[in-house]
């Protein structure tokens, strides 16, 4: 019986550790950006830490290893219970520590946990258990508890009980591990009064920051954002935030600002009316992202649109921008259009996938600040584009700052005409970020800026419309090449672009 509770101690101990590095790795990038840069430094340290876990391991005797066990139980599932907790606390309201704190907690973990295995395996050795039957168990045990948490928490974890609360969750199992082991050796631990005392007051801690995971989110949430948070989740594909100071409302993805209420109509207005203004005769509009539906709001705004099919990856955004009356005043009900179509998919797959053409595309992704994002300013994606794009209609890129990620500005303009298509680049000033940059393109036809628009406009007219399509000296073109989906240059070019400007 007590080699089998060590067996499943080994499933047990396996999820939590690799769950913590998920966390880790996941908090990280969703902070900092750059997941395969974060998941990679934290993989290494873990791993390294693992080792010299393992290293030390050997120093234990033989007498002691249980009650090493049980310490180093109590441990890892205190450090790794909180370190979600304590890391985002730590980047909303003290940003500086923040990577130190990453990679001390990450170390300290991956320490206690390249020692759990050693030590089962000892202690199922002095039990007399056969060296290959041994290491079989162990390792079957070990990798079937990682697969099991590699995917629960993508798919359940991370999206409905959070990174905070996932953290406490697998430090209770943890502590769970500490309590059985004391209470099935109870014969051959010693001081078992003292040893449940200490793992009851980690559970306690545990349980209470589980129960209190939400207060401490939106704690550390309004210190990262300092306005009030109407409305948060966690998606399967990101951290939705919108906060609200008067009578403005801000969205945020992964902490970073999408739109702020005040003046998001500049926004909008530039990025779609310099390309449906000059189609009269255009009817169906494909829009990739802009699941906030304020893009959709200006395009229905024309009444020759008779179909229009959004795409955005995630269903949480666009049922958000449905359902809260808050929220969809901002797009003005856009959503509940009978000309509209909303498909919540990935943009790169469905367009492998579907046969239809359209006479303007608007494509309005976030930036991008990771490969999964940059994968949709590619060569490939582009090319997929272009098939559903009639020859003389037109499309239009978000396509970050010219003024702030110039490197990123011009790549996004060589890789459109890589691909064949002509382009006219633009930028607009938005007061919530700056000056901002987009990209017509068509496959043949030949376009003039408006100087007369058919709607009445809050910011665009002849005038501005003109000088969107100056550019100042100080945001002269560059000569960049394409991002291609091997290399992904563009994120590396966005992230050195706004790493210039922090400093």
């Amino acid at each position: 019986m007590t080699k089998k509770i060590l067996i499943l101690s080994v499933f047990v101990v396996a999820s939590c550790g690799l769950a913590y590095e998920l966390i880790a790795g996941a908090l990280s990038s969703y902070l900092l950006g750059d997941s395969i840069l974060q998941f990679s430094t934290i993989i290494g340290c873990y791993l390294f830490a693992m080792g010299v876990g393992a290293h030390f391991s050997k120093y234990v005797r033989d007498e002691d290893v249980l009650a090493r066990f049980v310490d180093i139980e109590l441990a890892v599932g205190l450090v790794g219970g909180i370190s979600a907790a304590v890391l985002f606390l730590t980047f909303s309201w003290m940003a500086a520590p923040f990577r130190t704190l990453l990679y001390v907690m990450v170390f300290l973990i991956g320490a206690f946990v390249g020692m759990e295995v050693p030590l089962v395996m000892r202690a199922l050795n002095a039990r007399q258990t056969e060296f290959n039957e041994l290491v079989s168990r162990v390792l079957t045990f070990d990798y079937l508890g990682a697969l099991a948490v590699s995917l629960l928490f993508p798919l359940v974890l991370a999206p409905y009980l959070g990174l905070v609360r996932t953290g406490f969750l697998f430090g209770m199992l943890n502590v769970g591990v500490a309590l059985w082991t004391i209470f099935a050796f109870r014969h051959e631990l010693k001081n078992i009064g003292g040893r449940m005392l200490r793992a009851s007051a980690v559970m306690f801690v545990l349980v209470c920051g589980f129960a209190g995971a939400d207060r401490m989110t939106a704690w550390g949430e309004h210190g990262l954002f300092g306005d009030e948070i109407v409305y948060s989740t966690t998606t399967p594909y990101q951290r939705l935030v919108i906060t609200r100071w008067k009578d403005d409302l801000r969205l945020y993805i992964n902490g970073n600002l999408q739109f702020s209420s005040r003046d998001e109509y500049r926004y909008h207005e530039a990025l779609v009316h310099p390309v449906l203004q000059p189609l009269p005769w255009a009817k169906r509009v494909l829009v990739l992202g802009g699941g906030d539906g304020l893009a959709l709001r200006e395009i229905l705004r024309y009444q020759n649109i008779e179909h229009v099919t959004l795409v955005d990856l995630d269903p949480a955004m666009t049922a958000a921008f449905t359902t809260r009356e808050e929220l969809a005043r901002l797009n003005g009900g856009s959503f509940r259009d009978k000309r509209v179509r909303v498909i919540n998919a990935d943009a790169a797959i469905w367009l492998q996938k579907t046969e239809e053409m359209f006479d303007a595309i608007i494509i309005d992704f976030p930036d991008p600040s990771s490969f999964a994002l940059g994968k949709l300013y590619s060569v490939p994606f582009y090319g997929m584009v272009r098939k559903h794009l009639a020859a003389n209609g037109l499309m239009v890129v978000q396509s970050t700052s010219p003024f702030f990620a110039p490197h990123a500005y011009w790549t996004i303009d060589a890789t459109l005409r890589d691909v064949g298509m002509r382009t006219w680049p633009y930028h607009a000033y938005v007061p919530s970020f700056g000056e901002w940059g987009f990209i017509l393109a068509s496959p043949q036809a030949d376009y003039k800026p408006p100087t007369t628009y058919r709607l009445p406009m809050r910011y665009l007219n002849a005038d501005t419309t003109r000088e969107m399509f100056i550019f100042p000296p100080d945001m002269q073109p560059l000569p960049m090449a394409p991002n291609r989906l091997n290399t992904q240059s563009l994120v590396h070019e966005f992230e050195q672009d706004w790493r210039r400007v922090i400093r």
